[in-house]
């Protein structure tokens, strides 16, 4: 699985990165030394027809596809569905066995989460629920000042209350297990840029909720893991496409003297350009999560990009501020945008 252009290469088109790689290689190796030393020492649980896992998102995406090889390996697969009804869960039913349960759960409503359960406790087996995958999670882009303080709520009852929503409702049932909680997060929890404000605050603010609950979970003996997926829209169906158009109506007078309408067509044309670059299946972010979810000693984190965006992304929440920030100057995107905001 190859990526047709790094992410890393949309952000810049010179090549600063490699100069600081040499400078901080040995930290790399390091790195790269104790990622190996955990992958190739994780043995699996086993006996995995005896548990359940309950995923959340499974209309399409990564949910989808985790909960079809959670299925087939012969887990007791709880498949939380927005639309149980829709083409996606229809889909899972078809080709799942008959075992897979598909839940109603939109993670934004309580009493879906209270049904939810009920359910689970219905079915659970004797080994009770191994794992539950908070996965459900929505995207949108925009600069802070086209959106709106309701824009931020959106995203965060999404991919920040939901995740605590459903971990508060079936953590008692995982930690009667010794089992694992998972958390989809992404590389925006740490890399701040462009466009990606209101998404970065949800997930930057999971992976503070995930840390906490790791340490707490550690005496119960239950693990918990963060997935940092890189750019994988074109594997999932979470991007949120709109044109200059869309977002140009919105626009009040102020804001479209501040930002004109040739700079929002570059942003749209960046944006797609950068989505477009992304990797096309989702097998990589699968692998993590199953692993995740079998490992004997799952990690904390896992970090998928490829290579060259992997270290980068590594090192990156390393860089004092000034660095991290003088690093966006080098950007094509934000030249031409400095040159733009303004102009008539």
């Amino acid at each position: 699985m190859i990526s047709s252009s790094s992410f890393l290469d949309q952000v810049t088109t010179v090549v600063p990165v490699s100069v600081l790689l040499v400078l901080v290689l040995p930290v790399l190796v390091l790195l790269v030394l104790a990622l190996t030393k955990l992958f190739s020492g994780s043995g699996h649980q086993g006996a995995e027809e005896a548990r359940a896992v309950l995923v959340t998102g499974c209309d399409s995406g990564f949910g989808r596809q985790l909960a079809l090889c959670l299925d087939r390996r012969g887990f007791l697969v709880f498949a939380g569905c927005l639309s149980p009804d829709g083409a996606g869960a229809r889909g899972l039913l078809e080709q799942s066995s008959g075992t897979l349960k598909v839940l109603k759960l939109d993670v934004t409503k309580e009493d879906d989460l209270r049904q939810a359960k009920s359910a689970v406790l219905e079915h659970l087996p004797e080994k009770g629920l191994w794992a539950v995958v908070n996965n459900a999670g929505i995207s949108d882009w925009a600069e802070i000042e086209w959106s709106s303080t309701q824009d931020f709520c959106n995203m965060l009852d999404v991919n920040l209350l939901g995740s605590i929503r459903t971990s508060i409702t079936f953590l008692p049932l995982v930690r009667q297990a010794r089992g694992r909680m998972v958390f989809v997060s992404s590389i925006f929890s740490f890399f701040h840029c462009l466009n990606m404000s209101a998404y970065s605050v949800s997930k930057r603010g999971l992976e503070a909720f995930a840390d906490c609950l790791r340490v707490e979970m550690a005496s119960f003996g239950v693990k918990v893991s963060i997935i940092q997926p890189g750019n994988f829209g074109r594997a999932t169906s979470i991007l949120k496409e709109k044109s200059a158009a869309d977002i140009w109506e919105k626009l009040d007078l102020e804001q479209r003297r501040s930002f004109n309408r040739q700079y929002v067509e570059l942003a749209v044309d960046y944006y797609k350009s950068t989505c477009r670059s992304g990797f096309q299946e989702p097998d990589m972010v699968i692998d993590a999560m199953l692993h995740a979810i079998t490992a004997s000693r799952p990690q904390s984190r896992y970090l998928l990009a490829s290579r060259v965006d992997w270290l980068f992304f590594r090192l990156f929440p390393f860089l004092p501020t000034v660095l991290s920030d003088a690093f966006f100057s080098l950007s094509s995107m934000y030249s031409k945008r400095k040159q733009l905001l303004y102009a008539q």
